[in-house]
């Protein structure tokens, strides 16, 4: 499997195709911007600064000196996105034929170009003459519906190795490509003159706004070498926006192909708006799951089998992302581009979502730092379908101290990080501390081999068990990391929870108080209906010789008397039956009447105005716009806020009663699967799974890289037993991949916990220095990678 077309350009040809000879934006005519993103002048001496890597001090200092003004920064940045940003997926067909050239979207100065090779769909299914099930929906190339002009691929495709592309920006802020609505000329600069005939009304407006570029140069002209960065700490810093967020300047559709009347939405979220007014670029909107709000309850009904996964960082606008240590994996679910663009060093940081991972995962699969906070801290305003108690946003970085700063950057100077369009911000002040989120981050030049002791960490195995071969390397790795780095070289105090599963560590104390005592004590009154669960006619949480339904059996259980059910641990507590209510239908029309686009107002016009890439997704929306449900109240399961306090309170207990300061597992415990997307798991062992217990108790996560794995047992296809379908399962043959992959560690705590957590977590991060930038994403032409950079090796 190989790509054609790749658009790989050197770092002076990209900067003439977008910007055109001379327009550099350079002090003065002896200056100019070398290949290696700095700035040399006439007499050739070189100064240091490199984009690859960069920090956001790097940023800072450059511009501080006179190396580099913001213009030049954003400019660099868009170089590599016009290098780096290309498909990194190809069509699965019958036969694997050679197809038609297509082009899509103009990103980064030019329309993307798709591969024209295929991969036969026999290389992913075997026994195909034996399958006798409904016809297999295959990768074709499309129009889209927001622009008939712009193609895109549609149902099954798979990863090009080695692609060197990671399609992780679906729009770039840049005039003429940032909205479809005002595209081209109809989105030119004021100055040059009226618009073209023809162009929407709603143009003259948004051509105000302007891009990334444009912005760049007025921050040069308004504070040159001397911007006053306590007042705008995000002073020329470029960001990606995961598309569930909205950007006022930049189409927002929730990673849709929807034709709205106007594509850019009239307002920014909040924490968008708080960064702007800080200084940062919002330079692009990152590839995300298309939001959606589908049902296989209806009238209308999938016409085909066999489709893609619609759960990966897949829309059907901005197409499909890859993690740039390998093309032929997946980023990382909903917000995996978000973490793509800022591991291939297309922006400086980026947004994510998490719902349930979403941040975690794509921290993982990216080599990057993540700072989700306690829920409520940041605001979710504008955020489509992300604005109930499990939806929260997050900060990706390269650094975990970056993204401390992108933290405190969001907090208003008058009302702190309350938002009024949010509910879930309405925070008991303790929550939030007085001082800066920074102030508590060890600074890498300053971490002392004890400067973690007196401090007590509790490692929760629960989730880092091994019921996957694809566990053991990456569970071993990290418990050797937590061993040897907290509670060795930085002299923390571990304590391990006790899981049946997982087994006893003879070199770690074991906590006198566990997870499944607080089970016992606190479900028995929040929650009882969890205890009459059940599946297929039987009790999931049975326990023999006693009625587990009955008032007698809870007394006792609270009171430990009784023995707790095995299958009921912290694990079980993200599953164990959270209510029904339809939460989707109602915010979704929220977002939309809120936003008050002429064309589509509600659900219902939303369908009639979209596309997607496989028919489950078109068929599910249709139903839900058919049906359009009414009575949003449950009608079985937990109530999601009532679990989320209970769940809190067994957690808070925990780590209370065992005198810990912090808890850290395993971020992923297994590869991410192949990005081959006619994958269908069916099998928990198939996919990466991991702690997402902590959507569930909102509560603060930090991810940290903790080193590369090379090992993996391969998830495969195999046809059913009546031959009419084919499964995903888990594979049982060791090999290695051809890249090592990322591995992390998730520390996490309590409500309000985020400066213990910032302590730790940089501590670890200081060291080890276990993030190396991807080799095949580096520095254009002859710029090299400074000391923080490298290539991964295989390990």
């Amino acid at each position: 499997m190989t790509t054609k077309n790749a658009r790989r350009l050197t770092f002076a040809t990209t900067l003439t195709l977008i910007f055109g000879l001379g327009s550099l934006g350079c002090k003065d005519d002896d200056d100019d911007i070398d290949a290696t993103g700095s700035r040399s002048s006439a007499t050739g001496n070189k100064h240091s600064f490199q984009l690859v890597e960069a920090t956001i001090d790097d940023i800072h200092a450059a511009i501080q000196s006179g190396e580099m003004t913001c213009e030049d920064i954003v400019k660099a940045y868009i170089a590599r996105v016009a290098a780096y940003n290309g498909p990194c997926t190809q069509l699965i067909s019958q036969a694997g034929a050679d197809i038609d050239e297509a082009t899509g979207a103009v990103r980064g100065g030019a329309a993307i170009k798709f591969p024209t090779t295929t991969v036969a769909v026999s290389e992913m299914l075997p026994d195909l003459d034996k399958y006798t099930g409904p016809p297999i929906e295959l990768g074709r190339m499309e129009p889209t519906q927001s622009d008939p002009e712009v193609q895109m691929q549609y149902g099954m495709l798979t990863g090009i190795p080695n692609a060197k592309h990671v399609n992780a920006l679906e729009t770039v802020n840049i005039r003429g490509e940032r909205s479809v609505t005002c595209k081209g000329e109809f989105d030119k600069a004021p100055a040059d003159g009226a618009l073209p005939e023809g162009a929407p009304a709603v143009c003259e407006d948004f051509r105000q706004m302007p891009d990334a570029i444009e912005r760049a140069q007025e921050l040069d002209e308004l504070y040159g070498t001397d911007p006053d960065l306590d007042a705008m700490p995000m002073y020329c810093v470029t960001f990606s926006v995961k598309n569930w967020y909205d950007a006022k300047d930049m189409r927002s559709t929730g990673g849709n192909d929807t034709k709205f009347a106007m594509d850019a939405p009239p307002d920014d979220s909040t924490m968008v708006a708080e960064l702007r007014d800080k200084g940062a670029i919002i330079m692009a909107k990152s590839v995300a799951s298309q939001v959606g709000n589908t049902s296989n309850s209806g009238p209308v009904m999938a016409q085909k089998l066999f489709v893609p996964s619609t759960d990966n960082a897949r829309s059907t606008w901005g197409g499909t992302a890859c993690t740039p240590y390998d093309t032929e994996r997946s980023p990382g679910f909903s917000s995996g581009s978000a973490g793509a663009s800022v591991a291939a060093n297309l922006v400086t940081c980026g947004i994510c979502e998490t719902t349930g991972g979403s941040c975690r995962i794509p921290a993982n699969s990216n080599n990057v730092a993540s700072l989700v906070t306690t829920k409520g801290v940041i605001s979710s305003d504008q955020g489509w379908t992300a604005q109930y108690t499990n939806h929260r946003p997050g900060v990706l970085c390269r650094s975990l101290g970056d993204a401390a700063r992108v933290l405190d950057a969001m907090k208003d100077p008058e009302r702190g990080y309350f938002d009024p369009d949010d509910i879930f911000t309405a925070l008991p002040k303790p929550i939030v501390p007085d001082e800066p989120y920074t102030s508590f981050v060890v600074d890498g030049d300053s971490a002392k081999a004890t400067s973690l002791a007196g401090l007590r960490i509790g490692v929760v195995r629960e989730f880092m068990i091994k019921p996957n071969p694809n566990d053991v390397a990456i569970n071993e790795l990290n418990n050797s990391e937590i061993k040897a780095i907290l509670g060795g070289k930085l002299g923390a105090t571990l304590i391990e929870s006790v899981d049946a599963t997982y087994g006893d560590d003879p070199e770690v104390d074991d906590m006198p108080y566990t997870f499944q005592d607080a089970i016992a004590e606190v479900l028995p009154i929040t929650a009882p209906e969890i205890f009459y669960s059940m599946t297929n006619g039987q009790l999931d949480y049975a326990v023999e010789g006693y009625d587990v339904t009955t008032k007698d059996y809870l007394v006792k259980l609270s009171l430990r008397q009784v023995p707790l059910s095995g299958n009921l641990n912290l694990r079980r507590l993200t599953s164990v039956g959270l209510d029904n209510v339809p939460r989707t239908p109602f915010l979704m029309d929220q977002y939309l009447l809120d936003r008050g686009d002429e064309l589509v107002a509600d659900w219902p016009s939303f369908v009639a105005n979209s596309k997607w890439f496989a028919e489950p997704l078109r068929s599910g929306s249709e139903n839900v716009a058919m049906v359009n449900q009414q009575d949003i109240r449950s009608t079985g399961g937990s109530d999601r806020l009532k679990m989320v306090t209970a769940a809190r309170m067994i957690v808070s207990k925990v780590m209370l009663q065992n005198k810990l300061d912090v808890l850290v597992t395993t971020n992923i415990p297994a590869p991410v699967e192949r990005n081959e997307f006619a994958r269908d798991p069916v099998t928990k062992d198939v996919r990466p799974n991991g702690p997402s217990i902590t959507d569930l108790l909102g509560v603060p996560e930090i991810i940290v890289p903790s080193g590369y794995n090379q090992v993996v047992y391969e998830a495969k296809y195999k046809l059913s037993d009546d031959t009419k379908s084919y499964v995903s399962v888990a594979g049982t043959e060791q090999s290695m991949m051809r890249n090592a992959l990322p591995t992390s560690l998730m520390f996490f705590g309590g409500p309000g916990d985020e400066p213990r957590l910032l302590k730790v977590a940089s501590a670890y991060e200081a060291a080890t220095h276990h993030r190396v930038a991807p080799e095949d994403f580096g520095p254009l032409g002859e710029e090299t990678v400074g000391d923080s950079g490298g290539a991964v090796a295989s390990k």
